[in-house]
C-alpha cells in the first residue's frame, strides 16, 4: 500500500473516531479539524486513541524519578516502545531518546529538564513526565510532582537508595504522591534484592511490598515471578529485532527449579501476611473466606488490596527488572495502571468548588521561536478549549489561548479540547508563569470562592481580594547557592542578553538574575556549577550570544549573634510637604531559617493597615542585604514596639525609616556569616579511599560514615560548598576515574571565626 493511501486510510479511521466521540451537530466542524490537523501527527505515533479524551478513571498522570544514572530515561524509552508510541529503541549513550531532546542532554547523557509524553497502555491513557536526577535541577522534579497523581521511583538494584533518591522521595512525600518502586539493573553482577529492600525501609522510612522476585541473577537474570498470580515471566531474547517486546508467561509448576518454587512460596506467603497487616478489609476477607488456606486467596482480591495500600500510602509496591536489557518493563506498565491513582481518586477539594468550570495549574513554561511561550497546564476540573479566553487569578488578567496541544516530548499534536485530569500544552498565554492558576472566567473563580467559604475551605486570597477566587498552591522554588557575573560581548548585545535571561527565568524559576546596585553588573544566580554552565551554553546556542561569565561564587547568608534594641527617626521635607516617622524595635536570633516581623499586642490594635504594610515592607527589604557582606539575612525575628507617623507622611518614608533602624539593630547585634554545607556521598574502590579522605580533609570536610557496598566503599560526609568547586575533576584524577559522587544541600551553618575573617578580608579586597 502506498504512503498516500495509508495516510488516507488512517485519516478515515481518525475521522470515524472523532465522529463517534462528538455529537451529531459537530460533525462538519470535526471533519474540518481532521483535514486540518491530522497531518500534525508524528509518524512514530501508532495509536490514534492518544489524541482522544479518555474517561478520567482511565488516566494516569505519573512521573519517573530517581538518582543520577539509575535508568529513568532508559525505562521511559522502553515504555514508549512497548506501548507502540515509537518504532525503535533509543539509547541515552547514542543521544537518540525521545525525552532527552535538548542538545545539552544528548551530549552529556543526562536529563536536564522534565519532558512530558502521552501514550496508551491497555485502554489507559498515561501522561508521563521524565524528570532529572541531578541535584542542580531539583526544581524540575518539584514542579512535576506538584501536578502528578503517582510516581515511579527507579533504583539501581546494586546501590539501593542513593543521595538524590532521598531528595526526590521527600518531594513526593510533601505532595502526598503514591509511589511504585522499580529495582532496575537486576542484570548487574552486584544486584542485590534484599539490600535494596532494606535500604528502602531504613533510608526512606517506607514499607516495601514485594510483588516480584527475580529469576536468576547478574548475566543469568531472565525474568521475574509475579507473586500475585504465581506466574513465571521470562524474556528469551533470541532475536535481535524482538527487543523484549514478547515474553513468556506461564504458571509455576512442580517441574520448576525447587529453589525457585520455595522462594516464590515464601515470598507470596510473606506478601499476603504483609498486605493483611496493612489493609483491614483484606485481613477480614482472609479470616472469613480463606481462614483454612490463605494461599487460595484470588489474585484479583490481592491486587485490589495492594491498590488500597498504595493509594493510602501505607506501603509501596516493589517490582524488579532490567530496562537496558528489555526485561520487566511491561509488568511495570501494568502496575502503573493497576495501583497508581486516577485523577478523580486524588480528592481535590477544588473540583467540588469549581464543579464543571475550568480550573488548571500552570506548572512549566517553554519558549518556542515561532510560537512564543508554551505553557504546560494540569487540568483539575472542567474542559479546556482552544480559541477561548481564560482568566489568570494570580495575575488578575485575561488572556486568549490560541491553540491546544497534546505533548509528545519535543513534538505536539493539536486538538480542539481537553478534559479534566489531563496535561495540556497551550499556545498564546504570554503573561502566565509557573504556579499560576487558570480558570474560565473571573465570575467562575468568584463563585468557586464563595462555595469554598461556605464549606470552610482554605486556599483563598485574603483581604480586599477575598472574592477573586481559589488560588492553587504553586511551586516552592529553592534559593540559589551559586552566582557569577554575566556580560555580553558588546554593549549592542545587552538588550538581546536581557531578553534571553528573561525568557530563561520564565522557563526556570530556580534561575535568578539581578543587577548589582554598586557595579551595575548583571548577576546570574543558580543551583550549582552544572546549572549555570547549562544556562551559559543555552544562551550561546539558542540566542546566539557569546557571553562572558565571571568567577563562580558561593551564595552565603548572614545572621546575628545576640539580641539588640534600637530606635530611629526620619524627618524630611520634600517640597512643601513634611515627612516624619519614628520607630522602636528589637531584633533577636531564632532557630528557623526564615525571617519574620511581629508587633506588640498593644501596637497590633492601634496601627493603621497602610502603616503596618509599610513597616513590614521596610523590615523585609532590610533582610535582603545583611550588614557584613550584603548577603540575605536568615534566622532573625524583629519585634516592633512603637511606630509614630506624622500626618501626610508617605508609606515609602515609613519603610525607609524602618530599614535604617533595622540596619542599626543588625549591626549592634553582631553579624555571623552562614555558609552552605553539602551532604556528600562518594562511591570509591578501597584502594583509592585514603586519597579521597585526604582530599576531603583539605576541603574542611567532616566524614560521617564509611559503608561497605559490595567491593566498594561509600563515604558519607558534609563539606562546605565553597570547597567543592571543580570537585568532579579532582575526584577523577585521584581515583583514575573509578569513583562517583553526588551531593545535595544539607544546611546553612555558621562559619568558624578564622574562615569568616579570611572571607571578609577577601571580599573587601584587603587580601
Amino acid at each position: 500500500m502506498s504512503v498516500r493511501a495509508l495516510q488516507t486510510l488512517k485519516g478515515i479511521i481518525w475521522g470515524r473516531c472523532l465522529l463517534r466521540a462528538e455529537s451529531q451537530s459537530c460533525r462538519c466542524r470535526l471533519s474540518w479539524h481532521l483535514r486540518r490537523h491530522y497531518v500534525a501527527l508524528p509518524d512514530d505515533i501508532k495509536s490514534l486513541r492518544t489524541v482522544l479524551n479518555p474517561d478520567i478513571s482511565k488516566i494516569r498522570n505519573i512521573g519517573i524519578m530517581a538518582h543520577i544514572d539509575a535508568g529513568k530515561t532508559t525505562t521511559t524509552e522502553r515504555m514508549l516502545y512497548y506501548s507502540g508510541y515509537t518504532r525503535a529503541l533509543g539509547d541515552v549513550d547514542d543521544g537518540d531518546t525521545v525525552t532527552d531532546f535538548m542538545a545539552q542532554e544528548r551530549e552529556r547523557g543526562i536529563t536536564i529538564q522534565s519532558a512530558a509524553v502521552t501514550f496508551d497502555w491497555k485502554s489507559h491513557r498515561i501522561n508521563l513526565i521524565d524528570t532529572p536526577g541531578h541535584v542542580d535541577f531539583t526544581l524540575e522534579v518539584e514542579r512535576a510532582l506538584r501536578v502528578l497523581d503517582g510516581a515511579v521511583a527507579v533504583f539501581d538494584s546494586s546501590a539501593g537508595v542513593e543521595a538524590q533518591t532521598l531528595t526526590v522521595w521527600r518531594q513526593a512525600e510533601k505532595h502526598h504522591v503514591p509511589c511504585i518502586c522499580f529495582l532496575n539493573k537486576m542484570d548487574k553482577p552486584t544486584a542485590d534484592l534484599n539490600f535494596s529492600l532494606e535500604s528502602i525501609r531504613l533510608k526512606l522510612k517506607a514499607t516495601p511490598v514485594l510483588l516480584q522476585i527475580p529469576i536468576g541473577s547478574g548475566k543469568n537474570f531472565t525474568g521475574v515471578v509475579d507473586l500475585l498470580t504465581n506466574q513465571k515471566l521470562t524474556w528469551n531474547l533470541t532475536s535481535t529485532q524482538d527487543n523484549g517486546r514478547t515474553f513468556e508467561a506461564k504458571s509455576l509448576g512442580q517441574s520448576e527449579d525447587p529453589e525457585l518454587l520455595e522462594a516464590a512460596d515464601e515470598a507470596r506467603t510473606a506478601l499476603i501476611e504483609q498486605v493483611a497487616d496493612l489493609d483491614d478489609e483484606f485481613a477480614e476477607l482472609l479470616l472469613t473466606d480463606f481462614s483454612d488456606n490463605f494461599e487460595a486467596v484470588p489474585a484479583k482480591k490481592l491486587q485490589e488490596a495492594v491498590r488500597r495500600v498504595t493509594l493510602a500510602r501505607k506501603g509501596v509496591p516493589v517490582l524488579c527488572g532490567s530496562s537496558l536489557k528489555n526485561k520487566g518493563v511491561q509488568p511495570l506498565l501494568d502496575a502503573i495502571t493497576a495501583y497508581l491513582p486516577a485523577p478523580n481518586e486524588r480528592h481535590h477539594d477544588l473540583v467540588r468548588w469549581y464543579k464543571d468550570d475550568l480550573c488548571a495549574l500552570a506548572f512549566k513554561v517553554l519558549h518556542d521561536k515561532q510560537r512564543g511561550p508554551l505553557v504546560f497546564l494540569r487540568i483539575y476540573s472542567g474542559t479546556l478549549k482552544a480559541q477561548t479566553a481564560v482568566h489568570n487569578i494570580n495575575r488578575n488578567n485575561t488572556e486568549r489561548m490560541s491553540r491546544l496541544l497534546v505533548p509528545f516530548a519535543d513534538q505536539q499534536v493539536e486538538i480542539p479540547s481537553m478534559s479534566a485530569g489531563n496535561i495540556a500544552l497551550t499556545v498564546g498565554l504570554k503573561q502566565t508563569v509557573t504556579g499560576d492558576t487558570i480558570v474560565s472566567s473571573k465570575a467562575s473563580a468568584a463563585a468557586a470562592a464563595r462555595r469554598a467559604q461556605s464549606d470552610g475551605g482554605m486556599g483563598m486570597k485574603r483581604g480586599d481580594q477575598a472574592d477573586i477566587g481559589i488560588v492553587l498552591s504553586g511551586v516552592e522554588v529553592p534559593d540559589p547557592v551559586f552566582f557569577c557575573t554575566i556580560e555580553p560581548p558588546t554593549m549592542a548585545k545587552q538588550a538581546d542578553l536581557e531578553n534571553a535571561l528573561n525568557c530563561l527565568q520564565r522557563e526556570d524559576p530556580s534561575l535568578k538574575v539581578r543587577v548589582d546596585p554598586d557595579s551595575g553588573q548583571t548577576i546570574l544566580c543558580g543551583m550549582g556549577e552544572l546549572h549555570i554552565d547549562i544556562i551559559h551554553d543555552r544562551i550561546r546556542r539558542e540566542y546566539g550570544i557569546e557571553t562572558h561569565l565571571g568567577p563562580l561564587q558561593v551564595a552565603y547568608r548572614e545572621t546575628i549573634l545576640q539580641e539588640a534594641s534600637t530606635a530611629d527617626t526620619l524627618d524630611r521635607t520634600i517640597g512643601d510637604r513634611r515627612h516624619a516617622a519614628s520607630v522602636d524595635l528589637t531584633v533577636r536570633p531564632v532557630d528557623f531559617a526564615s525571617c519574620e516581623v511581629a508587633f506588640t499586642e498593644e501596637l497590633q490594635v492601634q496601627i493603621q493597615p497602610e502603616t503596618k504594610e509599610a513597616v513590614e515592607n521596610g523590615v523585609q527589604s532590610s533582610y535582603l542585604q545583611g550588614p557584613l557582606l550584603g548577603y540575605p539575612v536568615w534566622g532573625v525575628s524583629c519585634l516592633i514596639h512603637s511606630v509614630s507617623v506624622e500626618p501626610g507622611t508617605s508609606p515609602a518614608m515609613v519603610s525607609a525609616c524602618v530599614s535604617r533602624c533595622m540596619l542599626k539593630a543588625l549591626r549592634l547585634a553582631g553579624g555571623q556569616v552562614l555558609e552552605p554545607v553539602m551532604s556528600l556521598e562518594v562511591t570509591v574502590g578501597e584502594e583509592h579511599l585514603s586519597s579521597v579522605l585526604g582530599d576531603l580533609a583539605q576541603r574542611r570536610g567532616t566524614v560521617r560514615e564509611i559503608q561497605s557496598r559490595h567491593d566498594n566503599k561509600v563515604l558519607l560526609a558534609t563539606v562546605p560548598l565553597a570547597e567543592m568547586m571543580g570537585y568532579s575533576t579532582v575526584l577523577r584524577t585521584v581515583t583514575s576515574g573509578n569513583a562517583t559522587f553526588s551531593m545535595e544541600l544539607d544546611a546553612y551553618e555558621a562559619m568558624n571565626p578564622h574562615d569568616q575573617s579570611a572571607l571578609l578580608k577577601r571580599m573587601s579586597g584587603l587580601m
